[in-house]
């Protein structure tokens, strides 16, 4: 079991969707919040726009180049708007994302896109506090947003909310939450919580385990017990397909909590490795995807440019160029403010329709997915746009 959790873990390294991992590896941090609201523009000038992203950062060199080309390709096919797109390394460290967000300031930006790590955006949010300039960053962290910083990545507040209002309209009434006790998994436990109650199912109990493959298995009977005693008729998973996601998906059914009796819930992309699809615990199980034929559209006019398929965060680089672009075509000198940029309509993107929101999150339209005989069976479809049943 050591050695297939390792070999998962190789495997999926890459396929880490939404920018999950950056919030496993980064804890709630302080920001400085100055709510700006953005400078006025002349829509019929270039617009300086600058990118930041870690090129230099060995680890994360991949994902900077798949948004960097992202960017461009979203840049290069605006109509209406034309932008000046500079792009600025953070060397992936706070020191080097605070440099390159004064430098990029000093050279007049206008808008911020990226950073991408929370403790870089963190270090970013002082720098531009007072300069009435907005940043849409690359993270998945609500801890980071708020003020001038807009987080674009899906996070677990998105997924749980689709899910549980999902699993509530579906006739469910309680779930059990069972999580990793690490800084990711605690994080989903709450955003879980909060959906949960939102959407009125009843939160029958929460059980944690530690991220071990001793401790899921030595905490395997005592949550089976607890969640059979509690009722619950949802068992919601924090676990991530690269870790624990294949070990709780056999302990739990081994402990009594048949997915024939439960429904299972997912916070996490399931499909991220296929293996995961045959997982008999999983059958039957509910997750979520972003809209699969604005997907496809977006990975067909990456390869035709690039020639590869794009990093899975890159479309957050055309979806920040797509946000700023068809704002400044629509004439508005106010384009790049909070309140244009939180509009209520949101946007289309490379995963389909998004907006921000007030307190520096976002919306996503999500299709809800079932795991059927091993294959990826499309429940609900992701909505077209806002107002529209799911959101």
């Amino acid at each position: 079991m050591i050695a297939r959790l390792g070999s998962i873990r190789k495997q999926t390294r890459r396929a880490a969707i939404a920018g999950l991992l950056f919030l496993a590896a980064c804890g709630p941090l302080p920001i400085v919040s100055g709510g700006a609201g953005g400078p006025r523009i002349d829509p019929s000038q270039p617009v300086t726009v600058a990118l930041l992203v870690p090129k230099s950062d060995g680890s994360a060199a991949g994902v900077a180049r798949g948004i960097e080309n992202a960017a461009r390709l979203a840049a290069n096919s605006l109509d209406g708007a034309t932008l000046d797109l500079r792009v600025y390394d953070t060397a992936g460290t706070p020191t080097g994302a605070s440099a390159a967000a004064t430098r990029a300031l000093d050279d007049g930006a206008q808008i911020i896109l990226g950073p991408l790590y929370s403790q870089s955006i963190s270090a970013v949010s002082p720098v531009v506090a007072n300069r009435n300039v907005n940043v849409l960053a690359f993270s998945n962290n609500p801890a980071v947003a708020g003020g001038n910083v807009f987080v674009l990545g899906q996070t677990f507040q998105d997924v749980a909310r689709r899910l549980t209002r999902f699993a509530r309209a579906e006739g469910r009434r309680s779930v059990a939450i069972v999580h990793a006790q690490d800084v990711a998994g605690t994080a989903g436990r709450d955003a879980i919580a909060a959906a949960a109650r939102s959407a009125g199912l009843r939160v029958a109990t929460v059980q944690g385990y530690p991220l071990s493959q001793r401790g899921i298995q030595d905490a395997g009977p005592r949550i089976g017990q607890a969640v059979t005693a509690s009722g619950a008729d949802t068992v919601f998973l924090t676990a991530n397909v690269d870790s624990d996601l294949p070990l709780i998906a056999e302990t739990l059914p081994a402990n009594g909590v048949s997915p024939s009796q439960v429904r299972y819930l997912g916070l996490t992309r399931w499909n991220a490795l296929p293996r995961a699809l045959t997982l008999a615990g999983l059958q039957g199980g509910l997750f979520t995807l972003p809209d699969r034929g604005a997907t496809a559209a977006f990975e067909r006019r990456y390869a035709a440019a690039y020639g590869n398929q794009p990093h899975p965060l890159a479309g957050l680089g055309f979806d920040a160029v797509q946000a700023v672009g068809s704002l400044i075509a629509q004439g508005r000198r106010d384009a790049l403010s909070a309140g244009a940029l939180t509009q209520r309509a949101g946007f289309r993107g490379a995963y389909g329709a998004f907006r921000l929101r007030p307190d520096g999150t976002n919306d996503r339209a999500l299709a809800v997915a079932q795991v059927q005989n091993n294959q990826v069976v499309i429940l609900d479809p992701a909505p077209q746009g806002f107002g529209a049943a799911g959101f």
